[in-house]
């Protein structure tokens, strides 16, 4: 093991007086557990516990861990360089990864902003949709609309257009922007909630700027599956109204619904979608804002003709590489018969869950499981229940959900359900007694 991973008690001392984790308080009520290493889909722990990774590390490591495409591609540019600032530069990895990324995406979607972190892809689109309404003399059109249970990113722009009813992020819901709120999209499209948003967007319309949405799936809002016809009444609502429309597939993107990007599940493609987590492979944080060629020109023929914005690690040459690295995976196809596998799976091994006590719901879709309880759960009662089982699962509010990197073996998949009901089971004890 190396010394930089090994895990001492002077480090764990360190860990709870120092290190501030996220959602936690300080000094953290929960003590964490110390990861020393991971390889394939599995993490290890100080103790020697060995788990296999439910979480695909917050959805991003698709590919699992120490992939050798991958940790070949950080060694070579590495041997290049590490960083270089793109102001007035540029190099190979971003734009390979540029042109990758563009015949990836759905049609149209044309160029490249490169950011670091998928809450600033998500200020950057805000920032493009305010610019390109103001370039086309529409100085009014300062708001966006979107739906209940989204989520969009911690930072406040993103928090912004993040449902603030009920969400982590209500505490600040007296000093964001106040944005258009539609109804949560039901699973399946109705008339009724059409035209909902077409008298939503109508009657703000000339306030608007775009319509911003996660789509077909909700991800930290409540890990909600919706109808993908409503993506097309959005589509259609914004084409006569003059509005962008905005697709954050942070979450959905690079397969993890099943298909490429949750946008063909309906068959359209957005003005303008943000891109993150598992661009990398889960290795280094890099997100990308595409948009279209209207877009771009739209912005850059203004009175401000440049887009304001500019992250320091904007375009970092060694996270180019890596999801140049990562995206090449993605292109001989298996990971579609790996997410299928795992959805067939998952649906067949959680749907016993739906008999438990306490479980309102059990979904699946593509390499996503969910089961929501019909109060929250205790976060320890149920991460104990699935390290029991030997899985890493990270449960929150009402939500036990799993999104397992794209590799991870049959057995290891059914090991995933299991612990997945384990906990449920654990948390419907629990809010039973």
């Amino acid at each position: 093991m190396s010394d930089v991973n090994k895990w001492t008690p002077e480090l764990a001392s360190a860990d709870r007086d120092t290190v501030w984790h996220p959602y936690a308080p300080m000094p953290s009520t929960v003590e964490p557990f110390p990861v020393v290493g991971a390889d394939g889909v599995r993490i290890r722990l100080a103790d020697g516990r060995e788990l296999i990774d439910g979480m695909a590390s917050w959805w991003s490591a698709i590919h699992g861990y120490r992939h050798p495409v991958l940790d070949q591609a950080a060694r070579d540019q590495m041997d290049s360089m590490a960083h270089v600032m793109f102001g007035g530069l540029t190099h190979a990895p971003a734009v390979r990864l540029a042109e990758r990324l563009t015949a990836l995406a759905p049609a149209g979607l044309a160029h490249v902003f490169f950011a670091d972190s998928g809450s600033v892809s998500v200020e950057v689109a805000i920032k493009m949709c305010l610019q390109y309404q103001r370039s086309q003399g529409h100085a009014a059109r300062t708001r966006l609309m979107t739906v209940r249970g989204g989520y969009h990113g911690d930072t406040f722009g993103a928090m912004a257009v993040t449902d603030p009813a009920g969400s982590m992020h209500q505490l600040w819901a007296d000093v964001l922007p106040r944005h258009v709120f539609a109804d949560r999209p039901p699973a399946t499209l109705t008339e009724e909630y059409a035209a909902h948003l077409a008298d939503l967007a109508a009657r703000h319309a000339d306030t608007l700027a775009a319509i911003i949405v996660e789509p077909v799936v909700q991800g930290a809002g409540g890990m909600h599956f919706y109808d993908p016809e409503v993506l097309k009444v959005l589509r259609a609502i914004c084409d006569e109204h003059g509005l962008l429309l905005v697709f954050d597939e942070i979450a959905t993107g690079f397969g993890r619904t099943g298909e490429l990007f949750a946008a063909d599940h309906a068959g359209l493609a957005p003005d303008i979608m943000t891109v993150g987590k598992a661009m990398t492979g889960g290795y280094l944080t890099m997100a990308a804002v595409l948009c279209t060629t209207g877009v771009a020109h739209g912005i850059s023929s203004g009175e401000a003709p440049v887009l304001m914005h500019g992250p320091t690690f904007m375009a970092n040459p060694l996270a180019c590489a890596v999801a140049y690295a990562s995206t090449g995976l993605l292109l001989d196809g298996t990971w579609r018969a790996q997410v299928a596998g795992i959805e067939k799976l998952l649906t067949a091994h959680l749907e016993p869950a739906r008999e438990l006590p306490g479980v309102a719901d059990v979904r699946v879709l593509g390499a996503i499981g969910v089961i929501e309880m019909e109060q929250p759960t205790d976060m320890r009662t149920a991460t104990k229940a699935a390290m029991d089982e030997g899985v890493w699962i990270r449960p929150f509010g009402k939500l036990l959900y799993v999104m397992p990197p794209y590799v991870t073996p049959e057995e290891d998949v059914e090991r995933i359900a299991a612990a997945l009901v384990a906990a449920a089971r654990a948390s419907g004890a629990g809010s039973a007694a």
